[in-house]
């Protein structure tokens, strides 16, 4: 593989790099690098999560170990690089790679920023166990100075092992070599030997945060401690949605705002203020085909969890009881404590609320004084009351990462929404069948006249 003009130094990424035992990160991105480019499916689903077009002729090349003249000395020496060649147009991009508890620095970024800016390199792409709602956010809180250089883009390894793992789930690669690869390449991320490491922690700042909550205190949305508290839920909720996704073989995706989507900044700014106005950090996950997006509440002055999701009534069923009985049937027998249903009633009645075990003993208790009326929405709920594990930090994240896919799996996978029946044609149809045209349109063109008559 040829080395590119700009490069002073660099290897071609291999599938068995011969690197010393303690370079990690060398050895895991080489291998990466290495898959990447030879398996093309795998290559290409990445560049598409960075908005880059690719085809069957596009042509990955990759290095590991690279250095560029007059760039600074050893300490500012990329990982590597990434050039995407498309006929005579080409893209490329400095990869920087940690993995264990070693994580990413401003500094370092801004000075690779310079390195590629002067090379005439497109972007940057970091990869590390920090999680990033999206590869166009990144979890360091860059200056727009350095924003203005250079695109920066980011994959945690956890990300890298998901996307690799649903190409396999859903048979998308044709060639059987370059599945072997891609499984080898799983086997190799999923070994705790590797470094590649899910989201296990809140930061310190959380147990004082809560603790504070909990007691009726205020906490201040200019406090750094606060926004690192918000930041560290929106790498959690990235890392579960990936959990979701390799457990359910299909994308699951935490659902943000386009504002939010356009503007990282903004989304931390408006869940601070939720988190120190209403005392919760909040999300909302879209599972592909299910009946209802996810919703998730970590209550922090109740020190609780509560999962949902929301189904609009059946319209064809009239009264309460019919309509509730088309949701109960849904649910069957799940078996998770703590879950109720809400009803949401027409006009300005608000809404019911009533255990789920209540009401497979006795639907009655829900009937409405008047029978007329019947609930439009009902919302399933789950709450976990963790008590004094919620301030925990790693106590927090395992008992969420255990109630979302429970609510899931016992609930939000039977549930199907409502629709509407498709048009039926009359039941006397096939007695007309047999008359003359002519007949059937001198009977139409006399009610178009009784129309047009009763009008005037």
């Amino acid at each position: 593989m040829n080395r590119p003009t700009f490069l002073h130094k660099g290897e071609p990424a291999r599938l068995f790099p011969v690197l010393a035992d303690s370079s990690k990160e060398g050895r895991a991105l080489s291998i990466f690098l290495a898959c990447f480019a030879h398996v093309p499916e795998f290559g290409r689903a990445l560049m598409t999560s960075l908005g880059q077009r690719t085809g069957t002729r596009t042509r990955f090349r990759v290095f590991t170990e690279v250095e560029f003249a007059g760039n600074g000395g050893k300490n500012n020496r990329p990982d590597g690089i990434l050039i995407v060649e498309n006929g005579r147009s080409s893209w490329s991009a400095l990869i920087e790679a940690k993995i264990g508890n070693a994580e990413l620095t401003t500094e370092q970024l801004s000075a690779y920023c310079e390195i590629a800016k002067a090379n005439g390199i497109d972007t940057i792409i970091t990869i590390s166990n920090q999680f990033a709602p999206l590869p166009t956010h990144h979890p360091l809180k860059l200056p727009a100075s350095v924003r203005k250089k250079v695109e920066i883009f980011h994959w945690s390894w956890m990300y890298l092992l998901t996307q690799a793992s649903l190409l396999i789930e859903n048979e998308e690669i044709a060639d059987d070599t370059q599945r072997v690869i891609l499984q080898e390449f799983i086997r190799f991320l999923s070994h705790e030997s590797t470094g590649a490491k899910s989201f296990t922690s809140m930061p310190a700042e959380w147990p004082e945060i809560a603790a504070k909550i909990h007691a009726g205190g205020a906490v201040k949305q200019s406090a750094e401690e606060v926004k690192d508290v918000v930041g560290a839920w929106h790498q959690e909720l990235r890392d579960l949605s990936l959990i979701l996704t390799r457990q359910l073989k299909t994308e699951v995706k935490v659902r943000i705002p386009r504002k939010h989507a356009a503007d990282p900044q903004l989304r931390l700014k408006e869940d601070v203020a939720t988190l120190c106005r209403e005392n919760r950090l909040e999300a909302c996950f879209q599972i592909p085909a299910a009946a209802a997006p996810l919703d998730l509440v970590a209550d922090v002055k109740a020190r609780s969890i509560t999962t949902s999701m929301r189904l609009r009534a059946p319209e064809d069923k009239k009264s309460t009881k019919a309509r509730l009985s088309w949701l109960l049937r849904q649910i069957g027998k799940a078996e998770l404590p703590a879950t109720h249903i809400r009803l949401y009633w027409p006009g300005r009645g608000g809404a019911t609320q009533y255990a789920l075990d209540a009401l497979r003993e006795n639907a009655d208790i829900a009937l409405p004084d008047r029978k007329e009326i019947a609930p439009h929405t009902f919302e399933i709920i789950h709450v976990c009351d963790l008590g004094a594990r919620f301030t925990q930090r790693k106590n927090f994240i395992s008992d969420l990462e255990s109630a979302v896919p429970a609510f899931y799996e016992q609930i939000g996978q039977y549930l199907k929404a409502w629709q509407p029946s498709a048009p039926r044609m009359p039941e006397d149809r096939a007695s007309k069948k047999d008359v003359e045209p002519a007949v059937i349109a001198e009977e139409m063109a006399a009610d178009i006249a009784e129309g047009q008559s009763a009008g005037e």
